[in-house]
């Protein structure tokens, strides 16, 4: 994994990014090296209208475990050009909500400084000449007005039905099985959950 990263710069997912890359198709060059990238905290604490207002999982260092992140080579030779190609797919609102570190020129963007400093850290070791990853905040809160839990987040997923509702169960259960935060280890034990059906 090193060699395969050593010398470009890399994109990291934790989420739908490893099964639907999207418009980010072109500008990586696959193979996904699983679980090849940084631990990071992470949980599904954010409501997405992308994913029909499913909880989606998000770098959160108050709710959240460390988790293994996965690591794609990009085609690109400069950090905002490798950051801009994330917020296209992304569909982010601006370039603030993708994370960026660059070995080089000693760049970092971040909301959360120990991702920031983990990220820098893993590039080191590997010898990757920088990173970018998709640094959304838990949104939990803002959108419900309570406080985020084990059992408010099951409560929330409870008041789905329909497409959401199948949306949030496809969206949990595909994300990768090293992504083993508290809601999705209670989650795998909860009967009405594991009766659900996706497609």
């Amino acid at each position: 994994m090193s060699v395969f990263l050593e010398g470009r710069f890399a994109v990291l997912g934790y989420g739908s990014l490893i099964w639907d890359l999207d418009d980010l198709a072109p500008h990586v060059e696959l193979p996904w090296a699983m679980g090849g990238g940084p631990l990071l905290p992470m949980e599904f604490s954010r409501i997405s209208p992308k994913r029909k207002m499913g909880l989606v999982v998000v770098l959160d260092p108050d709710n959240g475990v460390p988790c293994p992140t996965h690591a794609i080579a990009s085609v690109k030779t400069d950090i905002h050009s490798v950051a801009d190609d994330l917020m296209r797919r992304e569909r982010a609102k601006s370039i603030e909500q993708i994370g960026a570190v660059c070995m080089n020129t000693g760049f970092v963007r971040t909301k959360m400084p120990s991702v920031g400093e983990a990220v820098k850290v893993w590039c080191d070791t590997v010898g990757a000449r920088g990173a970018v990853w998709t640094d959304l905040p838990q949104n939990f809160e803002s959108e419900t007005g309570r406080g985020f839990s084990l059992d408010t987040a099951i409560a929330y997923l409870r008041t789905l039905e329909g497409e959401s509702l199948l949306e949030a169960k496809r969206y949990i259960d595909y994300a990768p099985k090293a992504t083993a935060t508290p809601l999705r280890d209670k989650l795998n034990n909860d009967s009405w959950w594991q009766s659900l059906p996706y497609q």
